[in-house]
């Protein structure tokens, strides 16, 4: 049986700091070398100077008084936030003696970017990994995914076709050496993102404007990281977290199932991990805006200068979103309106990825459109970003709704042998906040099982 290398605890992830000093010099040195078992300390969302990274849109951008805070995830290893939750899933199996190096083979259903950070992930801590995602995403995720050495199964469709990628999994769960690192349901991906993305939420507004959070955005895929709104409402109760989706595909909304080009969102259910009791609006997003919205940021920082943007940060930003970024902005310009947001108040969101896993969607779009002029570009900016609408907003704060996404979530995990009474129990707070309280147990179980394992070249 092979070591583990053991890496951050959750603690460990939301603030780098308290890494032992023996550890991080060591991991300042594995930066530059990416498949450094190392670099599992450096999954946090803060930067060498222990800061949130992050921007703040300008105005010119928005076209909404309001501060839009974008948390950015491509600094991540492996490029995506993602990274965070396959970690903390494997590492909780580790730990607990379910998931043992040499015997088991690692399954990562996904769209894209959590099944690259299963890959990458399965390569520091020298497991076998198996991919299950759909066969119409984006060529960069599945060279990624190959790259780092994991092997990829392909189900038909798109990210709206992810039961069909539920369903390979849960057959292939029937090899007993296969583990599924399944971030639909399992709640380390819930763990990583109240504890981690909701703590370092809270820190990225202070400084700018009232320094509290009015709203928070995020895009649903797994519904893991909407879980950082779980601890921002702890901290201001009047925040409100809002789920976005795309238009071509509005399950949460009215049910509805369709093709969409917002890859790793939208995927026709109402997941395991998602606290509907925490969602108090979901928004429906528009995909071809979204890609639009990426081709304007892109390649476009001329005609944002032309806006009033500063050049040098229209330049910056070029390379920092991906698809479901500009989804999320979008959701918070939306937001910002509906609210009547001003000067002083916050929206946060995240930008999972960066652009680097997104040519090949922007030449799409190029082969759909007649052409991509300036004149173009200019249109898109004002359709896509200045006249951003809040036509497709649904209130979900009333009784009636919370109880359409839990039969939605009924509708969609029975056929998976979940039973009612368990659905059911999610139906109170504390069902959520018991599942979150177990990551004082997991920040224990990490650092003893690094202490006894001191020895191992991997990591310390």
């Amino acid at each position: 049986m092979g070591k583990i290398p053991y890496g951050p605890t959750y603690d460990e992830m939301l603030d780098p700091s308290k890494i032992s000093e023996n550890i991080m010099e060591k991991v300042i040195l594995a930066k530059d070398e990416e498949l450094d078992p190392l670099n599992l300390f450096n999954i946090t969302w803060r930067g060498p100077d222990n800061e949130i990274r992050k921007v703040v849109l300008p105005k010119a951008i928005t076209g909404v008084d309001a501060n839009i805070v974008v948390m950015l995830g491509k600094y991540f290893p492996s490029g995506s936030h993602k990274v965070g939750p396959a970690y903390a899933t494997l590492i909780e199996g580790c730990v607990d003696k379910e998931i043992i190096p040499g015997e088991h083979t690692i399954l990562g259903p996904s769209t894209g970017n959590f099944g690259i950070g299963v890959s990458y992930i399965c390569n520091l801590m020298g497991y076998e990994a198996i991919v299950i995602m759909p066969d119409n995403m984006s060529k960069e995720r599945y060279e990624r995914i190959k790259r780092y050495g994991a092997q990829l199964d392909l189900t038909p469709g798109t990210e709206s076709d992810v039961i069909l990628t539920l369903e390979r999994t849960y057959q292939l769960m029937k090899e007993p050496k296969n583990k599924a690192l399944a971030q639909f349901e399992l709640f380390p991906n819930y763990r990583f993102h109240r504890h981690v993305t909701g703590h370092s939420a809270v820190e990225a507004v202070k400084g700018i404007g009232n320094g509290r959070i009015a709203a928070f955005t995020s895009a649903l895929g797994s519904s893991g990281t909407i879980a950082a709104g779980d601890h921002i409402k702890q901290v201001y109760p009047d925040a409100k977290i809002v789920a976005l989706e795309p238009y071509e595909c509005s399950t949460l909304t009215d049910g509805g199932r369709g093709q969409h080009r917002i890859e790793g969102i939208g995927d026709k259910m109402c997941t395991l991990i998602h606290n509907v009791l925490n969602t108090d609006f979901v928004v429906m997003i528009e995909d071809d805006d979204c890609v639009k919205g990426l081709k304007v940021i892109h390649d476009g920082a001329h005609i944002l200068a032309e806006a009033g943007v500063d050049k040098d940060f229209a330049v910056c930003l070029k390379d920092l979103f991906g698809v479901s970024g500009i989804c999320n902005i979008l959701g918070a310009i939306k937001m910002a309106k509906y609210l009547n947001l001003g000067p002083e108040d916050n929206v946060v969101t995240i930008a999972t990825d960066g652009f680097d896993r997104y040519d090949s969607v922007i030449l799409d779009l190029e082969r759909r459109s007649l052409e991509t002029s300036d004149n173009v570009l200019r249109r898109w900016k004002k359709d896509v970003f200045d006249e951003a609408d809040t036509s497709k907003i649904t209130d979900f704060r009333s009784h009636d709704k919370k109880e359409q996404l839990f039969n939605q979530k009924e509708k969609d995990w029975l056929p998976f042998g979940y039973k009612k009474e368990y659905l059911d129990a999610m139906k109170v707070q504390e069902f959520w906040d018991s599942e979150y309280a177990k990551v004082q147990a997991y920040n224990a179980k990490i650092k003893v099982l690094r202490d006894e394992d001191d020895d191992n070249d991997n990591t310390l």
